[in-house]
């Protein structure tokens, strides 16, 4: 529990909330009552909030567009802060080119073809080469046309656009078969290797993988810095949620968390249908 709730304390303390299964509901969607609870915050209480997740830009950006958000947000796991306001990446964490080769020969071994997320400019261009799984194809169709992130599928290979950084290596998948191709690499390249059930299909896997080192957790200290905080209260429901609550002052964990995260937690609150971050939140400013 947070004890001290002066105003001063809160003043240097930030505040950041996974996205999916934590600050938004089933839908994937903020719901009114937490945007105009965050708003209410931001605007009139100076709270330091900001939002840690998975996505990129592309679909950040819309999902926090009626949030009057002042810091960066945290994307792609940690390889890069988006800045709402100049509209541009800052602090890229890029996968050097030989690990981006050695990670796509591990999918190989398993049939398997990711998407390679690069950074042109201050957009995403996701490279693909093969077949999509289902879930991959849906997950294609539902992102298409925004300005963030084009999809650049059936490629011969994966060399064009390699001027680009690499950010992300990602693929959706049969669980089994991506944990065969996680630890794979987790046992013969150095890199960041996150791997999870899916939330609304349990036997749906989701694999990313990022440079070496790269976590929620150490992309958070880059907004810490900017904004002298001297404390962190986050909140987290999944495995890739973990790193970020243990560097934590405070983890917050939504009742629907995995049991992992639950475990890490000193705090428990209620679901993420329940506007339980808001509600928190407002508490914690006597609202």
């Amino acid at each position: 529990m947070i004890t001290e709730t002066t105003p001063e304390t809160l003043a240097r303390t930030l505040f950041v909330s996974d996205m999916d299964g934590t600050l938004m509901g089933s839908d994937s969607r903020l719901s009114e009552f937490t945007a105009n609870a965050l708003n209410l915050l931001i605007t009139r209480h100076d709270m330091h909030f900001t939002v840690a997740t998975a996505r990129t830009p592309a679909t950040v950006v819309p999902l926090m567009s009626r949030v009057k958000a002042r810091l960066p947000f945290v994307v792609m796991a940690g390889a890069a802060l988006w800045n709402p306001e100049t509209q541009s990446f800052e602090h890229v964490q890029a996968i050097d080119e030989p690990i981006v080769t050695a990670v796509i020969r591990a999918f190989a071994r398993e049939k398997l073809s990711p998407m390679v997320y690069r950074r042109h400019g201050n957009r995403i261009h996701a490279h693909h080469c093969g077949a999509l799984s289902a879930a991959e194809q849906t997950f294609v169709e539902q992102r298409q046309g925004t300005p963030y992130k084009q999809f650049l599928l059936n490629q011969p290979d994966y060399t064009t656009g390699a001027d680009d950084e690499a950010m992300l290596i990602f693929a959706m998948n049969d669980y089994n078969r991506l944990k065969r191709v996680a630890d794979d690499i987790r046992e013969h390249i150095q890199a960041e290797v996150m791997l999870y059930h899916d939330i609304f299909d349990p036997a749906m896997g989701l694999l990313e993988i990022y440079r070496a080192g790269t976590t929620k957790a150490a992309a958070i200290k880059h907004i810490v810095r900017q904004i002298n905080a001297q404390r962190v209260v986050a909140f987290g429901d999944n495995r890739n949620d973990i790193a970020m609550l243990q560097a934590a002052d405070l983890a917050v964990a939504v009742d629907n968390a995995v049991p992992e995260v639950k475990a890490v937690a000193r705090q428990i609150i209620g679901g993420n249908t329940q506007d339980a971050v808001a509600r928190f939140l407002l508490n914690l400013y006597s609202l």
